[in-house]
This record gives C-alpha cells, sequence and structure tokens, in this order.
C-alpha cells in the first residue's frame, strides 16, 4: 500500500508544555484520515507539523515522500492547506485572492485562468471575481478558500477544522466536494471536532491531551466498544444524572442532548436494574432503550479512561 503520510512518535513540545505527545500513524494515497479530538488536543499543531510550518521537537514523518524536517519546502508545494480560519485576504476581491495564491505556486498564463475558472466554479459564484471577499457568505467563502488551496492541483489536502462555524447544509456541501477529492486519487487529511464529520472518513484518530488514543475505521470503533449503550429519556435529566452516574452497575453515563446515553456490561439486565433503582428515588415517567454506539460514546469512554 502506498502512503501519501507518515508519522513516527512525533512530538511538539513548546517550553514545559507538550502539545503533541509521541504520535505515530499512516496514510494511504487517497484515504480520508481524520484526526478528531476537543479544542487544545493537538490537532492544529499535529497538522502544522506536517505541512511544514512547525518544525518538530522529536519523532519524524513524511509527506508526499518528503521529510517533514529537512524538506519543508518541497513538501509546502506539494500539498494544499486550509487552515482553521479562512485564509482568503478579506479586503481583496475573488480574482485578486486567486491570482495572488496562484502566483505563490508558480501558475500564470492559461493554466492560471482555468484553475481560477474551477476555484469560482466551485465556489457557486460563476464568473463574479470582481466581489470583495468579505462581503461573501460563509459556506461560499469555505469553498473559495479550499479552491485557493488547490489551485496548483496537490496530491494531498491539509484541512483545518474546514467547517467550523459553517451552517450543517454548506457543511455537507463541503463534505461532498472532499469526496470528489478523494475519487480523484487525492488524500485527505482533515481535523475536526464534529463527531458527524467524523463518520465520513475513512479511518480517524481520536486525540486528547497530544496523544492518540485509538485509531481504527470510525464502523470498527464503535464495534470494539466493549460495553452495552442505553439512552435513558426522563424529563428531569438533569437532576438524575448525578444519581445515574453513581449507581455501581454504569460504566460510564454521559448526557447527549436530552437524553443520558449509559454504557454497562453487555450481558447485563441493564433496563431490570435501572428500572428497580429508579422506582427507589421515586422517579417515574422515562424511557430506556438500547441502542447503537456513537463515535461520542467511543469518546467518551476512551476519555474518561485518562481521566479526562
Amino acid at each position: 500500500m502506498e502512503h501519501s503520510v507518515t508519522v513516527s512518535n512525533l512530538t511538539k513540545r513548546f517550553g514545559d508544555f507538550t502539545a503533541v505527545d509521541g504520535v505515530s500513524f499512516s496514510v494511504a494515497k487517497g484515504e480520508i484520515f481524520g484526526l478528531l479530538g476537543p479544542n487544545g488536543a493537538g490537532k492544529s499543531t499535529t497538522i502544522r507539523m506536517l505541512c511544514g510550518i512547525l518544525a518538530p521537537s522529536g519523532g519524524s514523518g513524511t509527506v508526499s515522500g518528503f521529510d517533514i524536517i529537512n524538506g519543508q519546502e518541497n513538501i509546502k508545494q506539494a500539498i494544499g492547506y486550509m487552515s482553521q480560519r479562512f485564509s482568503l485576504y478579506d479586503d481583496l476581491t475573488v480574482e485578486e485572492n486567486l491570482t495572488f495564491y496562484g502566483s505563490i505556486y508558480g501558475l500564470e498564463g492559461g493554466t492560471l485562468r482555468a484553475r481560477m475558472r474551477n476555484a469560482t466554479d466551485m465556489a457557486g459564484i460563476g464568473r463574479r471575481k470582481d466581489i470583495v471577499v468579505k462581503n461573501l457568505p460563509g459556506g461560499i467563502k469555505q469553498r473559495l478558500a479550499l479552491g485557493c488551496a488547490i489551485l496548483h492541483d496537490p496530491p494531498v489536502l491539509f484541512l483545518d477544522e474546514p467547517t467550523s462555524g459553517v451552517d450543517p447544509i454548506m457543511r455537507r456541501n463541503f463534505w461532498d466536494i472532499i469526496y470528489s477529492f478523494s475519487r480523484e486519487g487525492k488524500t485527505i487529511f482533515v481535523t475536526t471536532h464534529y463527531m458527524d464529520e467524523a463518520e465520513h472518513c475513512s479511518r480517524m484518530a481520536l486525540i486528547i491531551a497530544g496523544k492518540i488514543i485509538a485509531l481504527d475505521t470510525p464502523k470498527n470503533l464503535k464495534e470494539s466498544l466493549p460495553y452495552g449503550v442505553y439512552a435513558l429519556r426522563v424529563p428531569d435529566f438533569i437532576g438524575v444524572f448525578d444519581y445515574i452516574d453513581s449507581l455501581d452497575f454504569i460504566k460510564e453515563a454521559a448526557i447527549f442532548g436530552s437524553d443520558i446515553h449509559i454504557l454497562c456490561d453487555r450481558d447485563f439486565p441493564l433496563e431490570k436494574a435501572l428500572r428497580r433503582a429508579l422506582s427507589a428515588k421515586g422517579i417515574s415517567g422515562y424511557r430506556i432503550e438500547r441502542i447503537s454506539p456513537t463515535l461520542e460514546d467511543v469518546f467518551v469512554t476512551h476519555a474518561r479512561r485518562m481521566g479526562v
């Protein structure tokens, strides 16, 4: 299998603080690889080291065959990078932004004009290249930023929380674009804290406090959860939660929307035991059902094991 990204024991320290702590993984060509974790988990720091923006404190890695320590300039030419915040210049027009980014990658003439047309088509603004970027809606600005990142047709794309702050419909449209890139054979490396987005990845790594705590396909991560998962719907779910969480037969409990997700041993008769416990407290009007695990259940379980 050909790999576009390889990482071994990658580490980044800022003084006494370790932002990325010895992570290792590989990403196959054409794969959509996700790095899922909360803010401050080390996702952006990892991606910046791979893009040649930050030098690692330890470990090694390659991107598109280039060493992340000695081949940073080559990496920058071989990748497309979209940062957390839109990397466009708000006071410039669409055309001025595209021309600027094209010049960075040495594009000119007919090649640049063709790539600019592709970018504006993907952004959904047609030939209206004289619009000042700050006047564009967030979703269109997002797609235009992606268009700028791929003007030079790179084989590897790094997308750092690319849909943060964008409405659900625009997020879905953005992922349709990502799928099309993957079908073309491009490798997509994406960071996110949205659990539903992580479901779109071929494989994903869960990262907390700079450490990768699990890595597999979303399907395998959910199937490997060693617990039965139940949803408890009860009117005063916030008031009931602490009591539920204190019960000896409950392995994990977490609030998901207006439900309480409960994890217990797979063969444990949870419904019978929980009904008895709720009745003892005079709690009624609830509903219990066994459900399939979600990535949130997986993440919460691993996070609790780390004491987070």
